[in-house]
């Protein structure tokens, strides 16, 4: 009641914690000013986390296993490194779908494959280095876009002359992995016969290298083909050795979304381990229809995919929403 009369007052609440007291301090301070047209509130609440080394120490935490990933969508494990942010961009632009790529500029793709061939050599610093995964999925999207692409998203002519310049060198420090996912049918020239000799390194991967072959051409696979593939590579064995290769999951992955997935491929996917955990038959769908409209850092206001979506769901008709939570408004924005 005191502090409704008084409007400068503090109130100071002590909240009891679990492990010690106090930890927790809430401070709510309440203002007010009379204008001539009426009366506004304005209130302040402030809120202080205090947590002692102790408790961090017993409850065996660290600074960043604290942060909770859900309140950015941005959360990254700080144990993963970051991608190569030169290398991300390039792959931005060719790693989408047959109308949607958008070719390297000739400064761009020498640029690109620059970072990619010093990052092979060991000149990047760890931060800066070009993970397999990265040279997996730029190397499947640029050999997809040359094989199965229309004329208008295929290579241009910065990015023929770029890869021509950089390809002998490149050749002699990549991983057979990579160079079969960037010329798997040998025609490169220098080291033409790694690409179709290629089988694998270890039992994994050669059902994920036989998949590839018809990817990376621009084909699909059946339903028991993709189903194989699945089972064979996940769940990943991170510290397992005999794991399939990153980049070779990744120009997998990435390769049949830029393939656009036929019915019988997205099928797979969803009913891939349903004799381990029970048939899902919502995933069962007639047919299927894509839409990806990720925030591009402009474009503030909602563009009706939800409500497309909705009225054809009410016909039946099926949709995959990418990138949802990045349509805007972004966040909170």
């Amino acid at each position: 009641m005191k502090a409704l009369l008084n409007p400068d007052t503090k109130i100071s609440i002590p909240t009891a914690n679990p492990y010690t007291q106090p930890k927790l301090q809430t401070s709510i301070q309440f203002s007010s000013k009379l204008t001539l047209t009426g009366i506004r509130r304005k209130c302040r609440l402030t809120v202080k986390s205090v947590m002692d080394s102790a408790t961090i120490d017993e409850l065996g935490l660290s600074e960043t296993d604290i942060r909770n990933p859900t309140v950015s969508s941005s959360y990254r494990n700080p144990k993963y490194r970051k991608p190569n942010q030169t290398v991300l961009e390039a792959q931005a632009k060719v790693c989408t779908g047959p109308t949607q790529t958008r070719a390297l500029t000739e400064e761009q793709a020498f640029k690109v494959l620059d970072t990619i061939l010093r990052s092979a050599k060991g000149e990047l610093k760890d931060e800066e280095q070009v993970s397999k995964a990265q040279l997996g999925a730029f190397f499947a999207a640029m050999t997809i876009r040359a094989n199965a692409f229309p004329e208008e998203t295929q290579w241009s002519e910065g990015e023929t002359r770029a890869m021509n310049t950089y390809w002998p060198d490149l050749v002699r420090v990549l991983s057979p992995d990579i160079i079969f996912i960037a010329d798997p049918e040998g025609i490169m020239g220098v080291g033409n016969s790694i690409g179709p000799h290629y089988v694998g390194d270890c039992t994994n991967d050669m059902r994920l290298v036989g998949a590839l072959r018809e990817v990376l051409a621009g084909g699909h696979l059946g339903y028991e083909e993709v189903q194989g593939v699945l089972k064979d590579v996940l769940p990943l064995k991170l510290e397992n050795e005999t794991s399939a290769s990153d980049s070779l999951l990744s120009a997998f992955l990435i390769g049949q979304r830029m393939n656009r997935e036929t019915d019988r491929e997205l099928k797979a996917y969803c009913l891939a381990f349903d004799d381990e955990l029970g048939l899902r038959p919502i995933a069962d769908v007639r047919s299927l229809t894509h839409y990806g409209e990720p925030y591009d850092g402009n474009t503030r206001y909602f563009r009706s995919t939800l409500f497309v979506a909705a009225v054809r769901s009410c016909y039946g008709e099926s949709c995959l929403l990418h990138g949802v939570e990045w349509m805007p408004p972004k966040v909170i924005s």
